[in-house]
């Protein structure tokens, strides 16, 4: 019996022994140093004393830097031209710029200012003309007030509205549009009598204005600053 019992301790010691071997060989000896159950789920990070060379084609990619559209004032401006310079100083100086937007809300300013001085409409004028300018229109309506004429106008159409100029001055902007319109108008004089005009003929008209508005303030309204008939 006590032979068959230490025969059984020597098998059990040599399992044993075969055992730890074998997990000493798949798993290794322990360091210290071992990464974390939890951190083994991580992407590894590169040791900063790591030399890592990209290969060509596997860069990441970066932003190109985009300059601006070449089409961005297309219909109001040629590539190139003073005019595009002009509108881009603008729409740096004021984000909101819009040349679409401007050129419409110009269209309807130019009517409105055309029929407000037909009508003597002082009031209106002084809202959309800059002091000066006000000035020389209040005094010609106040002329044709003494002759005791009136002028009558009916707009048919306006054909076009180009912007034949663009620039910033100091913090002013100022885009000048060349109109060509459609326009009715007769004047009267105190009997009646048309005396410039027609009231039955339509004739063409090209008016040169410039508007402006300071691109710091909070007034979004362009003023019109200067007018001088087209050819």
């Amino acid at each position: 019996m006590q032979d068959s019992s230490d025969f059984a301790t020597i098998v059990f010691i040599g399992l044993a022994a075969f055992v730890i071997w074998r997990l000493y060989s798949v798993l290794g000896m322990r360091t210290g140093h071992e990464r974390n159950p939890r951190d083994m789920m991580k992407p590894a990070q590169p040791s900063p004393e790591s030399k890592v060379v990209p290969l060509p084609g596997l860069r990441p990619e970066q932003d190109e830097p985009q300059g601006p559209a070449p089409d961005r004032w297309k219909g109001f401006a040629e590539p190139g031209s003073p005019i595009e310079e002009g509108l881009d100083a603008i729409a740096a100086a004021d984000g909101g710029f819009d040349a679409r937007g401007f050129s419409e809300g110009a269209k309807s300013a130019y009517e409105m200012i055309v029929t407000a001085f037909a009508s003597g409409d002082r009031r209106l004028l002084k809202d959309l003309l800059a002091k000066d300018v006000f000035e020389g229109f209040a005094a010609a309506i106040a002329d044709r007030e003494k002759r005791g004429e009136t002028v009558s106008t009916t707009f048919v159409s306006i054909e076009r509205a180009e912007i034949a100029d663009a620039r910033l001055n100091g913090r002013t902007a100022q885009v000048t549009l060349r109109f060509a319109s459609k326009l009715i108008t007769a004047t009267r004089n105190a009997e009646g009598v048309i005396v410039d005009g027609a009231a039955d003929k339509i004739v063409d008209v090209v008016d040169v204005w410039t508007f402006a508005r300071e691109t710091g303030s909070r007034d979004p309204n362009w003023k019109l600053v200067a007018t001088e008939a087209g050819h």
